[in-house]
């Protein structure tokens, strides 16, 4: 049985054009929340001289602090469960990355304890990771670790085609052997889950609805808040606050791209174990 291990993993074009559209949509979202919801609040302020003072009396914004209050904990509410829910993700992924790193070091135990003929194998699995690292050092571009899903497929499929090649001369070569072909087969559905996984789309409707509630939150705000340079700045500190909030979920739900990262280094550490 020969397995196809580029088949087992994603496209290098296509998980960078995802990356792009990822980080470029976080940043862009974030942004894009920020001047609504801080434009809210200058509005707020700017339809406050329109009103009567017969809505601006003191019972008026005691209900719209009361009504407020409500929505307050409603975005604090969300915003928490969005934030832990992106950190789990997260963590996953970093999760993953590790089991990744892992499979490599064990795969590499199974051949040395195959025995001397396993050593063309083993030559060949350190060349796969030693490709992939070596890309990960020249890429400066948003995406370290996912872009090179695939970068060392041709010279996997040759470990496969290596291992599988072997002739076991007693039941534990043939024992070590099949958990070699697994530990392959493993690194490639782990490549694929790791893919999958980012082309889930976060649901722009929470998005929406989300800043939906600020925009009205901090309009509130700008109607019963005098007009002087101290709340402009009060503003606009707690709009850019709870935006780089919005950019830390996007950030986490995206960690193949842009600022908060999966980190490579459990593959570095992988490296530095092959072949001991």
């Amino acid at each position: 049985m020969c397995t196809d291990v580029e088949s087992l993993c994603p496209s290098v074009t296509d998980l960078n054009q995802v990356s792009q559209t990822i980080w470029t949509g976080a940043l862009a979202d974030s942004l894009i929340a920020f001047v609504c919801v801080f434009g809210a609040g200058l509005l707020g302020m700017f339809l406050r001289t329109k009103f009567s003072d017969e809505w601006k009396t003191s019972d008026s914004k005691e209900v719209v602090r009361l009504v407020m209050g409500l929505v307050v904990t409603t975005v604090a509410m969300a915003l928490g469960l969005l934030v832990g829910s992106a950190k789990n993700f997260y963590d996953t992924q970093n999760a993953e990355m590790a089991q990744i790193a892992a499979d490599y070091i064990m795969l590499d135990r199974v051949l040395s304890g195959y025995g001397p003929e396993a050593a063309a194998a083993r030559a060949e699995l350190r060349a796969v990771l030693a490709n992939r690292t070596a890309r990960l050092d020249r890429l400066q571009a948003p995406n370290t670790t996912y872009l090179e899903m695939k970068s060392g497929a041709r010279v996997g499929d040759v470990l496969i085609d290596k291992v599988q090649q072997l002739s076991p001369r007693n039941s534990d070569q043939v024992f070590l052997k099949q958990e070699s072909i697994g530990l392959g087969i493993q690194l490639g559905q782990l490549r694929w889950l790791i893919y999958e996984q980012n082309t889930v789309p976060f649901p722009k409707l929470l998005l929406i609805v989300l800043i939906g509630w600020l925009m009205l939150l901090f309009g509130s705000f700008g109607i019963f808040a005098p007009r002087n340079p101290l709340v402009l700045a009060g503003l606009f500190a707690s709009a850019a606050v709870v935006c780089s909030a919005i950019l830390l979920i996007l950030e986490m739900y995206n960690p193949q791209s842009g600022l908060i990262r999966v980190s490579d280094a459990p593959l570095r550490a992988a490296m530095d174990q092959l072949g001991r």
